[in-house]
């Protein structure tokens, strides 16, 4: 493999689309959490590359547009498959659910562009084989200096909880970051409370781990320190894309500070993923922040007025 060295993050992971099937109509939305972690960090300036897989199909070109327009980078790679993945929401007139994926994930050969400084992964691209499999490949083989997993637990596309459970822990042991949801927690160890949790990921190795609470906030923590982050007060739309820009905004903290030795500089961590994530809440899909309005998000925390 060689390095490009003008792309910070290479993220691995499932793109697909999301179709939601009303009485009154379908409308399509670009989904996959490592896409949508892609997504955030494009417009939050980082230099971020995705290796995904797509089909050659009008979804393909709607989600490769979509990146673009993010400046996201689609590797060449990722053209691949038959058609692109979706998962379909048939929503019945009392708001009832029922999904249907057809989520195709392949193996794949190590990308001949990586990133100089962080890898990032997670989702059902972690899980599904054969694809999962050549991803611990990629991460174990990698030479970055940041490896972060969000392992965004699907049930209804897992393996067993036990098999599911063997593959987050062999992840957790090869990379530096894990960020996982209180739902991710309570699914993987059903047996402990959201504190153990932490002390058993910090085991495998991680050096810091984060669990994200929806409004309640997060827990973020290292070996030494672990601080509680409070949710800023804000009118939710939807919660789509809310730990994906959790996720973004804690990758770019890292590339820019490295794991925190101290709790200040965590806090720091934790308040700023959550004032991300807050921003996209307060709106529909998942409709992730750009610079400039984290940027203003966090003068307003600092009660500075913003022009």
């Amino acid at each position: 493999m060689t390095t490009r060295q003008d792309t910070d993050v290479l993220v691995i992971g499932e793109a697909l689309i999301d179709i939601v099937e009303t009485p009154s109509g379908t409308t399509e939305h670009v989904g996959g959490s490592p896409t949508n972690v892609a997504l955030g960090l494009g417009r939050l300036g980082v230099h971020c590359a995705l290796l995904t897989q797509l089909g050659h199909d009008r979804h393909g070109l709607m989600v490769a547009e979509h990146l673009r327009q993010s400046n996201v980078t689609v590797l060449p790679e990722t053209l691949v498959l038959p058609q692109t993945s979706t998962a379909i929401a048939h929503v019945a007139a009392d708001g009832q659910a029922r999904y249907e994926f057809d989520v195709t994930w392949d193996a794949f050969p190590a990308p001949n562009v990586v990133p100089s400084r962080a890898v990032h992964t997670g989702s059902i691209g972690a899980f599904l084989q054969p694809g999962a499999e050549s991803v611990q490949q990629l991460l174990r083989d990698s030479e970055a200096q940041i490896i972060t997993f969000d392992p965004n637990i699907r049930p209804a596309l897992m393996p067993s909880r036990d098999a599911a459970r063997r593959i987050f822990e062999t992840t957790a042991t090869i990379v530096a970051a894990v960020k996982m949801s209180d739902e991710d927690a309570a699914w993987l160890y059903p047996d402990l409370g959201a504190d153990a949790v932490i002390d058993a990921v910090l085991s495998l190795g991680p050096k810091l781990v984060a669990v994200t609470r929806g409004g309640e906030g997060a827990v973020i923590a290292t070996q030494d320190h672990l601080v509680e982050i409070t949710a800023p007060t804000v009118s939710v739309v939807d919660t789509v894309g809310a730990g994906d820009t959790f996720m973004a905004s804690l990758i770019q903290s890292l590339l820019g500070a490295g794991i925190p030795n101290d709790r200040g500089t965590l806090r720091d961590f934790g308040e700023d993923a959550v004032r991300a994530a807050a921003i996209t809440v307060s709106r529909a899909g998942a409709d992730l922040p750009w610079a400039s309005e984290t940027r203003a998000a966090l003068l307003r925390a600092r009660s500075v007025p913003v022009d």
